[in-house]
């Protein structure tokens, strides 16, 4: 198992440039623009904070389901594999996100259908009986929390993670995803759709992949400690 640091600098680098030009990133930025930042910062970076330590935890106990030999083998194929995807969708794309359109289509859909299913006495029944959560959670955090908690599930970022922390020191992979999902979301909110239609999504894959595959490229050649 790698040191703290080294699993701290390598789960800063990857975090953040998978990070930077994501879904959630896109989702963030437009979310500020339409409710109040504090309230969209921490219902965003609250889900990402679950989701990374989540994540570290399920690689940090892949070693004692399945041997260290074979989380390695794996954890070596996702870098490669992730590299490999990264760099080729940088490749397919130009310079302009595409991304971030898609997100706003998609939030802008939702608004307005929630708008037209609902009257004022159904809202008068939303408030005499409101869920358990909305009772000490605001509803705008709670929908930027799942709107990047669901959308983080599955993602590359979230199985590199688990692989990450299955090789490297899981604290380390924790406090770098934490530090990186930080600056990356307090970015987005700040900066709004202005920052985020700035962002080369075929820069961020071409980056994002590159340092992919160099970490495949010094998993491969890490010999493996016994277990």
């Amino acid at each position: 198992m790698g040191s703290l640091v080294q699993g701290f600098t390598k789960s800063l680098a990857m975090t953040f440039l998978s990070e930077i030009g994501d879904k959630t990133f896109f989702a963030a930025a437009i979310l500020a623009m339409r409710y109040p930042r504090r309230l969209v910062l921490a219902g965003c970076l609250s889900a990402l904070i679950v989701m990374t330590i989540l994540s570290a935890t399920i690689g940090w106990a892949a070693p004692n389901l399945i041997s260290r030999k074979w989380t390695h083998h794996i954890t070596t194929l996702l870098f490669f594999g992730f590299g490999l995807l990264s760099l080729w969708d940088g490749f397919k794309q130009g310079g302009a996100s595409e991304e971030l359109a898609e997100v706003e289509a998609e939030l802008d859909s939702d608004l307005k259908a929630k708008k037209d299913s609902s009257s004022k006495i159904e809202d008068e029944k939303k408030k005499q009986r409101r869920p358990f959560l909305t009772a000490f959670f605001s509803p705008i955090f709670l929908k930027a929390f799942s709107i990047n908690f669901f959308g983080e599930w599955g993602d590359k970022s979230q199985l590199a993670t688990i692989g990450l922390a299955a090789d490297e020191n899981p604290l380390g992979v924790v406090l770098g995803g934490i530090l990186a999902q930080t600056l990356c979301t307090t970015a987005a909110v700040i900066g709004g759709k202005s920052l985020a239609s700035q962002i080369s999504e075929r820069i961020v894959a071409l980056s994002g992949g590159m340092l992919f595959v160099i970490f495949g490229i010094q998993s491969f050649l890490t010999p493996v400690e016994a277990s």
